[in-house]
Protein backbone atom coordinates (compact mmCIF):
# COMPACT_ATOMS: atom_id res chain seq x y z
CA UNK A 1 0.00 0.00 0.00
CA UNK A 2 1.38 3.35 -1.04
CA UNK A 3 2.43 5.93 1.46
CA UNK A 4 -0.47 8.21 0.91
CA UNK A 5 -2.50 5.74 2.86
CA UNK A 6 -0.34 5.91 5.83
CA UNK A 7 -0.17 9.76 6.39
CA UNK A 8 -4.29 10.65 5.53
CA UNK A 9 -3.88 13.49 8.20
CA UNK A 10 -0.83 15.02 6.51
CA UNK A 11 -2.69 15.81 3.44
CA UNK A 12 -5.52 17.22 5.12
CA UNK A 13 -3.42 19.98 6.74
CA UNK A 14 -0.56 20.52 3.81
CA UNK A 15 -0.89 21.40 0.08
CA UNK A 16 2.07 19.40 -0.54
CA UNK A 17 2.37 17.78 -4.09
CA UNK A 18 1.98 13.54 -3.94
CA UNK A 19 4.52 11.68 -5.85
CA UNK A 20 4.28 9.86 -8.92
CA UNK A 21 3.45 6.60 -7.09
CA UNK A 22 0.41 8.59 -4.83
CA UNK A 23 -1.06 9.55 -8.20
CA UNK A 24 -1.17 5.96 -9.91
CA UNK A 25 -2.96 5.14 -6.71
CA UNK A 26 -5.18 7.45 -7.15
CA UNK A 27 -5.59 7.60 -10.99
CA UNK A 28 -6.73 3.95 -10.25
CA UNK A 29 -9.17 4.90 -7.44
CA UNK A 30 -10.63 7.60 -9.67
CA UNK A 31 -11.21 5.75 -13.15
CA UNK A 32 -13.03 2.49 -10.92
CA UNK A 33 -14.84 3.94 -8.15
CA UNK A 34 -14.77 8.16 -8.55
CA UNK A 35 -13.73 10.82 -6.36
CA UNK A 36 -16.25 10.33 -3.36
CA UNK A 37 -13.76 6.85 -2.86
CA UNK A 38 -10.82 8.14 -3.06
CA UNK A 39 -11.63 11.07 -0.49
CA UNK A 40 -12.49 8.36 1.73
CA UNK A 41 -10.15 5.93 1.25
CA UNK A 42 -7.37 8.32 1.67
CA UNK A 43 -8.92 10.34 4.59
CA UNK A 44 -9.91 13.23 3.37
CA UNK A 45 -12.60 15.05 4.78
CA UNK A 46 -14.63 16.51 1.92
CA UNK A 47 -14.15 15.25 -2.07
CA UNK A 48 -13.35 19.42 -2.35
CA UNK A 49 -10.36 18.83 -0.29
CA UNK A 50 -9.30 15.69 -2.04
CA UNK A 51 -9.85 17.66 -5.55
CA UNK A 52 -7.37 20.37 -4.89
CA UNK A 53 -4.97 18.22 -3.30
CA UNK A 54 -5.16 16.12 -6.96
CA UNK A 55 -5.23 19.45 -8.61
CA UNK A 56 -2.28 20.80 -7.16
CA UNK A 57 0.26 17.78 -7.67
CA UNK A 58 -1.21 18.00 -11.21
CA UNK A 59 -0.45 21.90 -11.52
CA UNK A 60 -4.07 22.61 -12.20
CA UNK A 61 -6.64 24.87 -11.07
CA UNK A 62 -10.15 24.32 -9.25
CA UNK A 63 -12.91 26.09 -10.25
CA UNK A 64 -16.46 26.46 -8.15
CA UNK A 65 -18.97 26.10 -10.91
CA UNK A 66 -21.76 27.63 -8.73
CA UNK A 67 -19.97 31.13 -8.93
CA UNK A 68 -19.69 30.70 -12.89
CA UNK A 69 -21.28 32.22 -15.61
CA UNK A 70 -21.23 30.63 -19.04
CA UNK A 71 -22.36 32.76 -21.76
CA UNK A 72 -24.58 29.71 -23.99
CA UNK A 73 -23.11 31.42 -27.21
CA UNK A 74 -19.57 29.69 -26.14
CA UNK A 75 -21.69 26.36 -26.89
CA UNK A 76 -22.16 27.50 -30.71
CA UNK A 77 -19.96 24.96 -32.92
CA UNK A 78 -18.79 23.37 -30.08
CA UNK A 79 -19.06 19.09 -30.53
CA UNK A 80 -21.71 18.01 -28.20
CA UNK A 81 -20.41 14.63 -28.17
CA UNK A 82 -17.03 15.28 -26.37
CA UNK A 83 -19.09 17.34 -23.67
CA UNK A 84 -20.67 13.64 -22.76
CA UNK A 85 -17.78 11.27 -23.54
CA UNK A 86 -15.54 12.99 -21.63
CA UNK A 87 -17.37 14.90 -18.82
CA UNK A 88 -16.22 18.19 -19.84
CA UNK A 89 -17.82 21.47 -20.22
CA UNK A 90 -16.38 25.03 -22.22
CA UNK A 91 -16.97 28.39 -19.97
CA UNK A 92 -14.77 30.48 -21.30
CA UNK A 93 -13.47 31.31 -25.14
CA UNK A 94 -11.65 33.70 -26.90
CA UNK A 95 -10.62 34.08 -30.81
CA UNK A 96 -7.48 32.27 -30.11
CA UNK A 97 -8.29 29.93 -27.00
CA UNK A 98 -10.57 27.96 -24.61
CA UNK A 99 -11.10 27.08 -21.31
CA UNK A 100 -12.41 24.03 -20.82
CA UNK A 101 -13.58 22.25 -17.17
CA UNK A 102 -13.13 18.42 -16.66
CA UNK A 103 -14.44 15.90 -14.17
CA UNK A 104 -11.95 13.43 -14.63
CA UNK A 105 -8.02 15.24 -13.87
CA UNK A 106 -6.69 11.99 -15.64
CA UNK A 107 -8.17 12.31 -19.22
CA UNK A 108 -5.53 13.65 -20.69
CA UNK A 109 -7.12 13.05 -24.40
CA UNK A 110 -10.42 15.31 -23.69
CA UNK A 111 -8.13 18.51 -23.90
CA UNK A 112 -6.75 17.39 -27.57
CA UNK A 113 -10.30 16.42 -29.01
CA UNK A 114 -11.19 19.79 -27.83
CA UNK A 115 -8.18 21.50 -29.50
CA UNK A 116 -8.39 18.92 -32.86
CA UNK A 117 -12.31 19.90 -33.20
CA UNK A 118 -12.07 23.53 -32.48
CA UNK A 119 -8.63 24.68 -33.71
CA UNK A 120 -7.91 26.76 -30.80
CA UNK A 121 -5.78 26.44 -27.80
CA UNK A 122 -7.06 24.47 -24.44
CA UNK A 123 -7.00 25.68 -21.19
CA UNK A 124 -8.41 22.79 -18.56
CA UNK A 125 -9.25 23.60 -14.96
CA UNK A 126 -11.14 20.90 -12.72
CA UNK A 127 -14.36 20.79 -11.02
CA UNK A 128 -16.25 18.40 -8.81
CA UNK A 129 -18.04 15.67 -10.80
CA UNK A 130 -21.58 16.65 -9.50
CA UNK A 131 -20.53 20.05 -10.50
CA UNK A 132 -19.85 19.52 -14.32
CA UNK A 133 -23.26 16.85 -14.65
CA UNK A 134 -25.18 19.70 -13.19
CA UNK A 135 -23.99 22.62 -15.23
CA UNK A 136 -24.27 20.28 -18.50
CA UNK A 137 -27.77 19.00 -17.68
CA UNK A 138 -28.79 22.89 -17.12
CA UNK A 139 -27.12 24.26 -20.77
CA UNK A 140 -27.79 21.05 -22.63
CA UNK A 141 -30.86 19.43 -21.19
CA UNK A 142 -32.49 16.00 -21.76
CA UNK A 143 -31.39 14.00 -24.95
CA UNK A 144 -28.64 16.60 -25.78
CA UNK A 145 -25.85 14.11 -26.82
CA UNK A 146 -27.77 12.19 -29.30
CA UNK A 147 -29.34 15.29 -30.61
CA UNK A 148 -26.17 16.21 -31.64
CA UNK A 149 -25.32 13.12 -33.82
CA UNK A 150 -29.06 13.73 -35.45
CA UNK A 151 -27.93 17.44 -36.49
CA UNK A 152 -24.82 15.96 -38.21
CA UNK A 153 -26.22 13.38 -39.81
CA UNK A 154 -28.98 16.35 -41.02
CA UNK A 155 -26.60 18.48 -41.96
CA UNK A 156 -25.11 16.16 -44.31
CA UNK A 157 -27.87 16.09 -46.07
CA UNK A 158 -28.82 19.69 -46.27
CA UNK A 159 -26.75 20.51 -49.91
CA UNK A 160 -25.82 24.00 -48.26
CA UNK A 161 -30.22 24.65 -48.00
CA UNK A 162 -31.80 26.48 -45.27
CA UNK A 163 -35.08 25.81 -44.61
CA UNK A 164 -37.11 29.16 -43.89
CA UNK A 165 -40.01 28.37 -41.38
CA UNK A 166 -41.39 24.93 -39.39
CA UNK A 167 -40.40 21.89 -41.12
CA UNK A 168 -43.94 19.92 -42.53
CA UNK A 169 -43.09 15.93 -42.32
CA UNK A 170 -44.80 13.43 -44.21
CA UNK A 171 -46.40 10.84 -42.33
CA UNK A 172 -44.22 8.25 -44.16
CA UNK A 173 -41.68 10.41 -43.76
CA UNK A 174 -42.15 10.90 -40.09
CA UNK A 175 -42.67 7.12 -39.29
CA UNK A 176 -39.64 6.51 -40.95
CA UNK A 177 -37.50 9.41 -38.74
CA UNK A 178 -39.01 7.76 -35.75
CA UNK A 179 -37.60 4.28 -36.73
CA UNK A 180 -34.12 5.70 -37.07
CA UNK A 181 -31.60 4.72 -34.29
CA UNK A 182 -30.97 8.25 -33.00
CA UNK A 183 -34.59 9.22 -32.17
CA UNK A 184 -35.04 5.77 -30.86
CA UNK A 185 -31.93 6.22 -28.53
CA UNK A 186 -33.49 10.29 -27.62
CA UNK A 187 -36.97 8.94 -26.94
CA UNK A 188 -35.37 6.63 -24.47
CA UNK A 189 -33.16 9.03 -23.14
CA UNK A 190 -35.35 11.31 -22.14
CA UNK A 191 -38.16 7.92 -20.47
CA UNK A 192 -35.02 7.11 -18.79
CA UNK A 193 -33.89 10.69 -17.63
CA UNK A 194 -37.84 10.40 -15.71
CA UNK A 195 -37.90 7.38 -14.37
CA UNK A 196 -34.46 7.62 -12.85
CA UNK A 197 -35.73 11.66 -11.17
CA UNK A 198 -38.46 9.90 -9.86
CA UNK A 199 -40.99 11.57 -12.01
CA UNK A 200 -44.89 10.09 -12.01
CA UNK A 201 -45.11 11.95 -15.20
CA UNK A 202 -44.25 13.58 -18.31
CA UNK A 203 -45.60 16.25 -20.50
CA UNK A 204 -44.10 17.08 -23.87
CA UNK A 205 -46.34 20.23 -25.14
CA UNK A 206 -46.49 22.02 -28.16
CA UNK A 207 -45.97 25.32 -28.07
CA UNK A 208 -45.22 28.30 -30.37
CA UNK A 209 -41.66 28.48 -29.54
CA UNK A 210 -41.20 24.78 -29.84
CA UNK A 211 -41.27 21.95 -27.49
CA UNK A 212 -41.67 22.49 -24.00
CA UNK A 213 -40.90 19.00 -21.49
CA UNK A 214 -41.85 19.34 -18.21
CA UNK A 215 -41.79 16.24 -15.27
CA UNK A 216 -43.79 15.99 -12.04
CA UNK A 217 -41.37 15.45 -9.70
CA UNK A 218 -43.33 15.07 -5.94
CA UNK A 219 -46.17 16.41 -6.65
CA UNK A 220 -44.80 19.55 -8.49
CA UNK A 221 -44.23 20.36 -12.23
CA UNK A 222 -40.23 21.05 -13.17
CA UNK A 223 -38.93 22.45 -16.64
CA UNK A 224 -36.38 20.35 -18.05
CA UNK A 225 -34.04 21.81 -20.09
CA UNK A 226 -33.43 21.01 -23.56
CA UNK A 227 -31.43 21.63 -26.60
CA UNK A 228 -33.24 24.25 -28.93
CA UNK A 229 -32.20 21.89 -32.04
CA UNK A 230 -34.95 19.54 -30.47
CA UNK A 231 -37.79 21.63 -31.94
CA UNK A 232 -36.31 20.25 -35.23
CA UNK A 233 -37.08 16.67 -34.60
CA UNK A 234 -40.58 16.83 -33.06
CA UNK A 235 -42.72 15.29 -35.21
CA UNK A 236 -40.31 12.14 -35.41
CA UNK A 237 -40.53 12.30 -31.35
CA UNK A 238 -44.11 12.28 -31.57
CA UNK A 239 -44.23 9.67 -34.04
CA UNK A 240 -42.19 7.20 -31.81
CA UNK A 241 -43.80 7.42 -28.98
CA UNK A 242 -47.10 6.95 -30.99
CA UNK A 243 -45.36 3.90 -32.16
CA UNK A 244 -44.28 2.23 -28.77
CA UNK A 245 -47.93 2.98 -27.32
CA UNK A 246 -49.06 1.24 -30.61
CA UNK A 247 -51.22 4.10 -31.85
CA UNK A 248 -51.84 5.65 -35.05
CA UNK A 249 -49.36 8.08 -35.98
CA UNK A 250 -51.55 9.11 -38.91
CA UNK A 251 -54.03 10.16 -36.69
CA UNK A 252 -53.53 14.09 -35.14
CA UNK A 253 -57.37 15.09 -35.18
CA UNK A 254 -58.79 13.34 -32.13
CA UNK A 255 -56.79 12.40 -28.90
CA UNK A 256 -55.60 8.97 -28.22
CA UNK A 257 -54.52 7.04 -25.13
CA UNK A 258 -52.16 3.77 -25.49
CA UNK A 259 -49.72 2.19 -23.05
CA UNK A 260 -46.07 1.36 -23.22
CA UNK A 261 -44.13 -1.16 -21.04
CA UNK A 262 -40.37 -1.22 -20.49
CA UNK A 263 -37.35 -1.87 -18.72
CA UNK A 264 -35.52 0.41 -17.98
CA UNK A 265 -32.09 -0.53 -16.34
CA UNK A 266 -34.14 -3.76 -14.78
CA UNK A 267 -36.63 -1.91 -13.47
CA UNK A 268 -40.12 -2.79 -15.14
CA UNK A 269 -42.20 0.55 -15.67
CA UNK A 270 -45.64 0.80 -17.14
CA UNK A 271 -46.02 4.13 -19.02
CA UNK A 272 -49.64 5.43 -19.59
CA UNK A 273 -49.81 7.63 -22.48
CA UNK A 274 -52.46 10.33 -23.49
CA UNK A 275 -52.08 12.11 -26.46
CA UNK A 276 -54.26 14.87 -27.68
CA UNK A 277 -54.70 17.58 -30.43
CA UNK A 278 -54.07 21.42 -29.63
CA UNK A 279 -53.14 24.68 -30.44
CA UNK A 280 -49.80 24.06 -31.67
CA UNK A 281 -49.75 20.83 -31.94
CA UNK A 282 -50.08 17.54 -30.44
CA UNK A 283 -49.77 17.66 -26.23
CA UNK A 284 -48.38 14.35 -24.62
CA UNK A 285 -48.82 13.26 -21.07
CA UNK A 286 -47.39 9.92 -19.64
CA UNK A 287 -48.11 8.77 -16.50
CA UNK A 288 -44.57 6.16 -15.28
CA UNK A 289 -45.43 3.65 -12.98
CA UNK A 290 -42.83 1.93 -11.91
CA UNK A 291 -43.22 -1.18 -10.01
CA UNK A 292 -40.28 -1.79 -8.41
CA UNK A 293 -40.71 1.68 -6.27
CA UNK A 294 -44.02 1.16 -5.30
CA UNK A 295 -44.41 -0.48 -1.91
CA UNK A 296 -48.22 -0.96 -0.75
CA UNK A 297 -48.36 -0.46 3.04
CA UNK A 298 -51.19 1.51 5.14
CA UNK A 299 -47.75 2.03 7.55
CA UNK A 300 -45.97 3.93 4.61
CA UNK A 301 -49.29 5.61 3.50
CA UNK A 302 -48.63 8.68 5.67
CA UNK A 303 -51.73 8.31 8.34
CA UNK A 304 -51.79 9.30 11.86
CA UNK A 305 -51.66 6.37 14.17
CA UNK A 306 -55.01 6.64 15.54
CA UNK A 307 -56.53 7.24 11.59
CA UNK A 308 -54.83 4.20 10.46
CA UNK A 309 -56.12 2.14 13.40
CA UNK A 310 -59.40 3.21 12.54
CA UNK A 311 -58.87 2.44 9.24
CA UNK A 312 -57.85 -0.78 9.94
CA UNK A 313 -61.24 -1.78 11.64
CA UNK A 314 -63.32 -0.45 8.52
CA UNK A 315 -61.77 -2.42 5.97
CA UNK A 316 -61.66 -6.03 7.65
CA UNK A 317 -65.67 -5.33 8.47
CA UNK A 318 -67.13 -8.15 7.10
CA UNK A 319 -69.49 -6.08 4.56
CA UNK A 320 -70.45 -2.38 3.66
CA UNK A 321 -68.91 0.11 1.42
CA UNK A 322 -65.36 1.81 2.34
CA UNK A 323 -64.60 5.22 0.25
CA UNK A 324 -61.79 6.86 -0.33
CA UNK A 325 -62.28 10.35 -1.63
CA UNK A 326 -59.60 13.46 -3.22
CA UNK A 327 -59.01 15.17 -6.10
CA UNK A 328 -56.69 13.20 -8.73
CA UNK A 329 -53.30 11.93 -8.17
CA UNK A 330 -53.60 12.31 -4.53
CA UNK A 331 -53.14 8.69 -3.99
CA UNK A 332 -56.45 6.94 -3.56
CA UNK A 333 -55.51 4.07 -5.31
CA UNK A 334 -52.48 3.68 -3.56
CA UNK A 335 -54.16 3.97 -0.31
CA UNK A 336 -56.82 1.33 -1.36
CA UNK A 337 -54.16 -1.04 -3.18
CA UNK A 338 -52.65 -0.88 0.18
CA UNK A 339 -55.55 -1.96 2.27
CA UNK A 340 -55.62 -5.38 -0.21
CA UNK A 341 -52.29 -6.13 0.62
CA UNK A 342 -53.17 -5.68 4.51
CA UNK A 343 -56.43 -7.58 3.94
CA UNK A 344 -55.15 -10.14 1.60
CA UNK A 345 -55.17 -13.75 2.54
CA UNK A 346 -55.87 -17.53 1.49
CA UNK A 347 -58.93 -17.76 3.18
CA UNK A 348 -60.76 -14.83 0.95
CA UNK A 349 -61.22 -13.95 -2.52
CA UNK A 350 -60.38 -10.24 -4.09
CA UNK A 351 -61.44 -9.23 -7.41
CA UNK A 352 -60.87 -5.38 -8.55
CA UNK A 353 -62.15 -3.56 -11.60
CA UNK A 354 -60.54 -0.96 -12.99
CA UNK A 355 -59.75 1.46 -15.44
CA UNK A 356 -56.35 1.08 -16.32
CA UNK A 357 -55.16 -1.49 -14.09
CA UNK A 358 -52.17 0.74 -12.83
CA UNK A 359 -50.22 -2.09 -10.89
CA UNK A 360 -50.54 -6.24 -10.69
CA UNK A 361 -50.78 -7.40 -7.20
CA UNK A 362 -50.25 -11.16 -6.67
CA UNK A 363 -52.89 -12.51 -4.98
CA UNK A 364 -55.82 -10.70 -6.14
CA UNK A 365 -57.64 -10.90 -9.34
CA UNK A 366 -57.63 -8.04 -11.51
CA UNK A 367 -60.41 -6.57 -14.32
CA UNK A 368 -59.31 -4.07 -17.00
CA UNK A 369 -62.36 -2.39 -18.16
CA UNK A 370 -63.25 -1.94 -21.91
CA UNK A 371 -65.62 0.73 -23.13
CA UNK A 372 -65.33 -0.55 -26.64
CA UNK A 373 -67.12 -3.44 -25.73
CA UNK A 374 -69.52 -2.55 -23.06
CA UNK A 375 -67.22 -3.74 -19.99
CA UNK A 376 -67.93 -0.89 -17.74
CA UNK A 377 -67.39 -0.55 -13.70
CA UNK A 378 -71.23 -1.65 -13.21
CA UNK A 379 -71.00 -4.34 -15.90
CA UNK A 380 -68.34 -5.93 -14.08
CA UNK A 381 -69.75 -5.17 -10.98
CA UNK A 382 -72.93 -7.37 -12.14
CA UNK A 383 -70.43 -10.47 -13.16
CA UNK A 384 -67.72 -10.26 -10.31
CA UNK A 385 -70.84 -10.75 -7.81
CA UNK A 386 -71.20 -14.07 -9.60
CA UNK A 387 -67.54 -15.23 -8.13
CA UNK A 388 -68.42 -15.44 -5.11
CA UNK A 389 -65.54 -13.11 -4.20
CA UNK A 390 -65.67 -11.58 -0.43
CA UNK A 391 -63.74 -8.04 -1.08
CA UNK A 392 -64.30 -5.93 -4.37
CA UNK A 393 -62.71 -3.02 -5.50
CA UNK A 394 -64.42 -0.26 -8.11
CA UNK A 395 -61.43 2.00 -9.40
CA UNK A 396 -64.22 4.59 -9.16
CA UNK A 397 -68.58 4.95 -8.62
CA UNK A 398 -69.12 7.47 -11.75
CA UNK A 399 -72.61 6.94 -12.48
CA UNK A 400 -75.88 5.97 -10.88
CA UNK A 401 -75.64 2.29 -12.28
CA UNK A 402 -71.99 1.43 -10.72
CA UNK A 403 -73.46 3.17 -7.19
CA UNK A 404 -76.44 0.91 -7.36
CA UNK A 405 -74.71 -2.30 -8.01
CA UNK A 406 -71.96 -1.34 -5.20
CA UNK A 407 -74.83 -0.82 -2.93
CA UNK A 408 -76.77 -4.13 -3.89
CA UNK A 409 -73.17 -5.95 -3.39
CA UNK A 410 -72.46 -4.84 0.27
CA UNK A 411 -75.83 -5.55 0.85
CA UNK A 412 -75.78 -9.15 -0.22
CA UNK A 413 -72.96 -9.69 2.35
CA UNK A 414 -69.52 -8.14 0.49
CA UNK A 415 -66.88 -6.05 1.20
CA UNK A 416 -66.99 -2.87 -1.43
CA UNK A 417 -64.05 -0.59 -1.75
CA UNK A 418 -63.80 2.39 -4.27
CA UNK A 419 -63.23 6.00 -5.27
CA UNK A 420 -65.43 9.37 -5.19
CA UNK A 421 -64.35 12.66 -6.48
CA UNK A 422 -65.05 15.11 -3.90
CA UNK A 423 -63.10 17.61 -2.41
CA UNK A 424 -63.81 16.17 1.43
CA UNK A 425 -65.38 13.35 3.06
CA UNK A 426 -69.08 14.96 3.94
CA UNK A 427 -69.47 16.00 0.11
CA UNK A 428 -69.43 11.83 -0.67
CA UNK A 429 -73.44 11.91 0.70
CA UNK A 430 -74.39 14.57 -1.54
CA UNK A 431 -72.28 13.06 -4.70
CA UNK A 432 -74.08 9.62 -3.88
CA UNK A 433 -77.54 10.83 -3.68
CA UNK A 434 -77.03 13.04 -6.85
CA UNK A 435 -76.14 10.06 -8.37
CA UNK A 436 -80.13 8.67 -7.20
CA UNK A 437 -78.90 6.70 -4.62
CA UNK A 438 -81.70 6.47 -1.84
CA UNK A 439 -80.67 8.34 1.42
CA UNK A 440 -81.84 5.29 3.14
CA UNK A 441 -80.03 2.83 1.33
CA UNK A 442 -76.45 4.81 1.54
CA UNK A 443 -77.21 4.87 5.39
CA UNK A 444 -77.38 1.60 5.46
CA UNK A 445 -74.21 0.52 3.60
CA UNK A 446 -71.79 3.50 3.48
CA UNK A 447 -69.17 2.09 6.56
CA UNK A 448 -66.46 5.13 6.02
CA UNK A 449 -65.21 7.78 4.40
CA UNK A 450 -62.00 8.87 4.01
CA UNK A 451 -60.84 11.99 2.32
CA UNK A 452 -56.93 12.35 1.29
CA UNK A 453 -54.43 15.08 -0.05
CA UNK A 454 -50.89 14.52 -1.81
CA UNK A 455 -48.71 16.17 0.79
CA UNK A 456 -44.47 16.77 0.09
CA UNK A 457 -42.52 15.39 2.47
CA UNK A 458 -38.77 15.78 3.75
CA UNK A 459 -36.29 13.70 2.26
CA UNK A 460 -35.69 10.98 4.88
CA UNK A 461 -31.74 11.01 3.81
CA UNK A 462 -30.79 14.73 4.41
CA UNK A 463 -33.91 16.31 6.41
CA UNK A 464 -32.72 18.22 10.14
CA UNK A 465 -34.91 18.52 13.00
CA UNK A 466 -36.16 21.78 13.41
CA UNK A 467 -38.53 23.66 16.48
CA UNK A 468 -40.25 26.32 14.85
CA UNK A 469 -40.61 29.44 16.78
CA UNK A 470 -44.27 30.92 17.62
CA UNK A 471 -43.46 33.67 14.94
CA UNK A 472 -43.00 31.24 12.23
CA UNK A 473 -46.13 29.57 12.60
CA UNK A 474 -50.18 30.52 12.31
CA UNK A 475 -51.61 31.43 15.84
CA UNK A 476 -53.87 28.40 15.70
CA UNK A 477 -51.39 26.19 15.03
CA UNK A 478 -51.41 24.02 17.89
CA UNK A 479 -47.40 23.40 19.61
CA UNK A 480 -46.61 21.48 22.34
CA UNK A 481 -45.91 23.03 25.49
Amino acid sequence: MSTILKRPQAYRESPRRLTAEELDTVQRLFSTDGLSAVSSEFGFATDLQCLQCVAHSLGMSVVDLSKETVDRSILEGFPVRLIHRHGIFPIDRSSTSIRIVVSNPFDVQAADAVSAATGLFVMTSLALPHEVATLIKTHLGVGAQTLDGLMAQAAENTDDIEIIGDLSFEESEAAAMAQQASVVRLVNDILTEAVNNRASDIHMESQATGMKIRYRIDGVLQNQPVPPELNRFQAAILSRLKIMARLNIAEKRVPQDGRIKLRVQGREVDIRVSIIPMLHGEGVVMRVLDKNAMKFSLTGVGMEDDTCSRFRELIRLPHGIVLVTGPTGSGKTTTLYSSLAEIKSERNKIITTEDPIEYQLEGINQIQVNHKVGLTFAACLRSILRHDPDVVLVGEIRDFETAENAVQASLTGHMVFSTLHTNDAAGSFMRLADMGVEPFLISSTLEGIMAQRLVRTLCKHCREAYMPSEEDVPGDFPLED
